[in-house]
């Protein structure tokens, strides 16, 4: 079986019901959101089972997820029905409180890394956060696109940095303050990074 068709040599490439340009907005939505779950394969491929399994059950299941999330962008069809459900969102609010419950509080920003694990789930975090800024342009340009995308993927860039957190945590490694930093998480110990 070829991989390549050649339909793409002249700067356009299919979507669910039409063609669009390869820059456009659409298209570099669903890429970054493409581009996420390729560091999500990453983080699993940092994660050790005998520590992680929950984290790799998840990261799976968030991976089945980004590709529903992708084909809901690429779809152009309107009455097409969404593969991404509200419930979705609602699991990743509570893997994010029980994951916020596991590491210790913080009060300050954190700098990205210390494993290599929590490297990679920082990384899929900040793709996630240009994906959703993607997301929010498209929604600007397609007012029938389903917020659920843009519900989603905020989310889920919350959930890379509590799992993030856990995946030091357990690991042993102490997350480091940016020394500059004001005190920006307050009280609730379900404050996640914004």
């Amino acid at each position: 079986m070829a991989i390549y068709t050649r339909t793409g040599d002249k700067g356009q490439t299919s979507i669910i019901g039409g063609r669009r340009d390869k820059d456009d907005i659409r298209i570099e939505a669903y890429g970054t959101v493409d581009e996420t779950n390729s560091f999500v394969g990453l983080a699993i491929a940092q994660l050790d089972p005998a520590l992680f399994q929950d984290l790799l059950d998840d990261l799976e299941k968030i991976q089945h997820e980004l590709f529903d999330c992708g084909s809901d962008l690429a779809s152009v069809i309107k009455e097409r029905p969404n593969k991404l459900h509200q419930e979705m969102v609602d699991w990743l609010e509570t893997r994010i409180d029980a994951l916020t419950d596991e590491a210790p509080n913080i009060e300050r920003f954190i700098l990205p890394g210390g494993t290599a694990a929590s490297a990679s789930l920082h990384i899929a975090r900040t793709v996630a956060r240009r994906a959703e800024r993607c997301i929010a342009g498209l929604m600007k340009q397609d007012q029938a696109l389903s917020s659920l995308p843009l519900r989603y993927i905020n989310r889920l860039s919350d959930y890379f940095f509590a799992a993030a957190r856990v995946a030091n945590f357990r690991l042993q490694v102490k997350d480091v303050a940016y020394v500059r930093s004001a005190r920006v998480f307050r009280g609730n110990k379900h404050d996640t990074k914004k």
